[in-house]
């Protein structure tokens, strides 16, 4: 069986790449598939303000979208000579939507050397990736550059993110990092979009982002947000948590109660499994994991939110734990219209979290 790919290797994929292309050493066919986005559109935006001059562009670079085409024309198109350069420039976007991509093996087979083919194809559209198996693909990996790209996981995105916001001269604390990550999710694109808009959006000369920053500049609610009612309850405090969810209530299109109780699970699984590690290693004599193997076998973000569940993992016992990741599956299946008892979904969850609390 195939040993699937990394994120950090998809990185080291990218970079290696973009220091070719900044090199001008071009292949004659790109492709770019995968899962995350950002890498697939990096590298073409790339290459697309790299090979060509602003003028020859005008004239020998094409972009066409998967679902407005069909192979034979993307073939006519990359066997055309450019008019003025060296380099005629074809570019397939939302290669995902393009019916019967195979037959690009027609081309990809023996490609001109004045052309050169970038195929943007991300899997999240189809939720599938490129057959490894065809023709198409064996020609690409023998006649160009084949490009893989992999969403990370929680623990794996830190890293990568780190080094992005120092890219741009930034540096952001761990509780900024944290309330990023839970706004955009694990996607690298809107967090690229967020840093980006901090970076214009900052006063002149402040280099430092913290959670105020977060608050003012990305549009997240410094108190009223699934980051703080998790904080909230792991610390048990009732009374913020139960304000936040009255504000949860008013705003259920903002605040969708399935996510909220999918947040609360990630944060009681870890805290289960913290709990276990912590067990085992008091009356097992087990060592403890390194912080980078316990953040991989808990699930952490990263090592601020690490250090929150260790601080608190005293507030709750093994079986208090296992009984709240009982409620929040009944409570999910409440939300979901199963005896729901006739409650609208904010007060099932300020009920639930009554119940957390008890």
């Amino acid at each position: 069986m195939a040993k699937s790919l990394k994120f950090s290797d998809a990185v080291a994929d990218y970079d290696a790449i973009i220091k070719e292309i900044d090199s001008r050493r071009f292949a004659p066919i790109y492709l770019l598939s995968g899962d995350e986005g950002y890498f697939i559109d990096a590298i073409a935006e790339r290459l697309a303000n790299t090979i060509l001059n602003e003028a020859e562009r005008s004239f020998n670079q094409v972009t066409v979208y998967g679902q407005d085409s069909d192979t034979g024309k993307i073939i006519m198109l990359a066997r055309q000579m450019p008019m003025m350069g060296s380099y005629q420039v074809v570019i397939v976007r939302e290669a995902q939507q393009l019916s019967k991509i195979e037959n690009l093996v027609h081309y990809t087979s023996n490609p001109q050397s004045s052309t050169i083919l970038i195929i943007c194809y991300k899997n999240k559209e189809q939720g599938r990736g490129i057959d490894k198996r065809t023709a198409f693909y064996k020609s690409c990996v023998k006649n160009g550059c084949v490009y893989e790209s992999v969403r990370p996981r929680d623990y794996e995105v830190d890293t990568w993110l780190t080094s992005y916001i120092a890219s741009v001269g930034l540096k952001m604390d761990p509780k900024a990092m944290a309330m990023l990550k839970e706004h955009v999710g694990m996607d690298i694109s809107r967090m690229v979009r967020e840093i980006d808009k901090l970076v214009v959006s900052l006063p002149e000369g402040v280099k430092g982002v913290t959670d105020s920053h977060i608050e003012e500049y990305v549009g997240l609610s410094k108190e009223f947000n699934s980051f703080e009612l998790n904080d909230a309850v792991m610390k048990q405090d009732v009374g913020r948590a139960m304000r936040i969810a009255d504000h949860f209530s008013k705003n259920p299109k903002s605040y969708p109660i399935t996510q909220t109780i999918a947040i609360l699970f990630g944060l009681f699984q870890q805290l289960f499994l913290l709990n276990y590690h912590n067990w085992q290693s008091r009356t097992k004599g087990v060592a403890m994991p390194s912080d980078m193997d316990l953040m991989r076998a808990i699930r952490a973000n990263n090592l601020y939110a690490l250090k929150e569940l260790r601080a608190n993992i005293g507030r709750w016992s093994g079986p208090k734990l296992f009984n709240v990741l009982g409620l929040l599956r009944e409570y999910d299946a409440k939300s979901k219209g199963v005896n729901s008892g006739g409650l609208d979904n904010g007060e099932l969850l300020k009920e639930l979290l009554l119940k957390i609390f008890m």
